[in-house]
């Protein structure tokens, strides 16, 4: 079969779309795309525009001519001895009124008037040129936006739609959604935003790139931006905990032993990490050190509080935590948000304990241990001081390991553990420990309601005596009244007899 010609029997066959080369150039300039991109999309829409009148069967073909400037439209129909389907075929008369030369089996191409197509197909035709150049233009945005996630994203608010914050990014838009959003925060449009690039969603509207600015990732970029040996690579940001709006706690290591992480965070007189903090709308961050020794790094992390005592739990990665009575309140912090930073910085449950509730806790499973397992008090400081604070921890502890205990009698051991194990066959009210610690606690219930009677009794005569000498006062204030009273009465007789005096004189004279 010959190849494809391409020919016209008419020339005075239109375009839909004339002059065009200022047109692509002009949408090149405007869009960013390829040249081949927007041509690609015109040629397209004639194609779509044509099949509303020609069918989809119909063997179409659009091609740019760029000296004219216009998109040529072909229509190609096999040529045959006898046409079975008139779209696809034409006989041999036919091709030589565009072909002399034509042969049956050539596929011609007849130039077609797409300016006769009418406004409906044009109307189409429009419409797949936006598409396209609309794809385009997704797929470039995609490209360029695809290998930045993580990355701080500069923008300003263009609307704010049922909360969500959409922000200009210039070429596109950024959504920021209120999921995402600090609740302390608030924006007006044309505010500057700055917000950490979460991902890039694919979306039958085109690319979606969607903002954070809650993430602690977003701590880690603004402090890379600030601290020139984070970029370099100096110091490294091991891990972030934050509670939004509030405060966050950002854990730093050096690898070069002449620069002091947390002095490069913070900077000269603080700068840097203000830097931060105004960004952040004021949310306060303590910069601590991090170390591979967990019971270390947890004293840094808990600060400011001081710590006196580590107790590691590897077996359920948690830890026990004593610091002086006087700042258990320090290190737990305003309704527990420093402990819970720190835990979250750590990767450790963590409980905290003054030192006089720890000696009062240490003291009671001491002696649950004594009178659980009838052993002596020097023996349950040993288990103690081994992490093994329970008689559960005894029992659940295999004898093979429980043996390696050292400074420890094997046979002993042994004995040690089987009894524990009976101990937890037992039910919890039937074992000795509750038994003494329930007998004890009714002996001081009852210590308690003897010292409330008496302190009741006290009470009571303490009124008894208030309202006695209440009643000595008021029958002293009664006679004090009266005496009152009557010396108030004498005066006036006198005052009288001194007139009645004055007025017989006055007669006399």
């Amino acid at each position: 079969m010959a190849g494809r010609k391409r020919k016209t029997a008419d020339k005075n066959v239109k375009s839909m779309f004339i002059n065009l080369n200022a047109v692509i150039e002009q949408v090149r300039k405007d869009k960013g795309i390829s040249r081949d991109i927007v041509i690609d999309a015109v040629e397209s829409a004639m194609v779509s525009a044509a099949r509303r009148k020609y069918g989809h069967e119909a063997e179409l073909e659009a091609q740019y001519n760029e000296e004219a400037g216009e998109v040529e439209l072909f229509q190609f129909k096999n040529v045959v001895d006898e046409v079975e389907e008139p779209g696809l075929e034409m006989t041999l008369e036919e091709a030589h009124k565009l072909d002399p030369d034509a042969q049956v089996g050539d596929e011609l191409g007849q130039k077609l008037d797409s300016h006769q197509f009418g406004r409906i197909a044009a109307q189409t035709a429009k419409q797949v040129i936006i598409q396209k150049i609309r794809d385009a233009e997704g797929e470039m945005i995609y490209n360029e936006y695809k290998d930045r996630v993580g990355e701080l994203i500069n923008g300003i608010v263009r609307r704010i739609e049922k909360g969500n914050i959409i922000v200009d990014l210039g070429r596109t838009e950024a959504l920021l959604p209120i999921s995402e959003q600090v609740p302390s925060e608030n924006y007006r449009i044309g505010d500057r935003i700055q917000a950490l690039f979460l991902e890039i969603r694919q979306s039958a509207r085109g690319p979606q790139i969607i903002l954070s600015r809650k993430r602690p990732e977003l701590i880690k970029a603004l402090f890379m931006m600030e601290v020139p040996e984070i970029s370099e690579g100096i110091v490294e940001i091991k891990n972030i905990s934050r509670e939004v709006g509030n405060r966050a706690k950002v854990a730093v290591y050096s690898r070069d032993g002449d620069v002091d992480p947390v002095g490069a965070c913070v900077g000269m007189k603080g700068s840097r990490v203000q830097s931060v903090v105004q960004e952040l709308r004021g949310e306060k961050i303590d910069i601590v050190t991090w170390d591979e020794d967990p019971a270390r790094f947890i004293c840094n992390a808990i600060a400011p509080a001081e710590v006196v005592k580590v107790i590691l739990h590897e077996k359920d990665h948690s830890m026990e935590i004593v610091v002086p009575d006087d700042q258990l309140s320090l290190a737990i912090g305003r309704k527990g948000q420093n402990v819970r930073l720190a835990a979250q910085l750590t990767g450790w449950n963590i409980d905290i304990f003054s030192e006089s509730r720890y000696e009062d806790m240490a003291q009671h499973a001491k002696k649950t241990l004594v009178l659980d397992l009838n052993i002596e008090d020097s023996m349950a400081s040993l288990f103690y001081s081994h992490t093994f604070r329970k008689v559960r921890n005894i029992a659940e502890t295999p004898l093979a390991e429980f043996l390696t205990l050292p400074g420890i009698n094997p046979d002993l051991l042994t004995q040690i553990h089987e009894r524990a194990c009976e101990v937890m066959r037992l039910e919890e009210r039937e074992r000795p420990s509750t038994k003494y610690f329930r007998e004890l606690e009714a002996q001081s219930a009852a210590i308690e309601q003897k010292a409330r009677e008496k302190a009741a009794e006290v009470s009571s005569i303490e009124a008894s005596q208030d309202n006695s000498e209440a009643s000595e006062s008021d029958s002293e204030s009664e006679l004090t009244e009266e005496a009152i009273d009557e010396q108030e009465s004498s005066e006036e007789v006198i005052e009288e007899s001194v007139e009645q005096e004055e007025k017989v004189e006055e007669q006399l004279s």
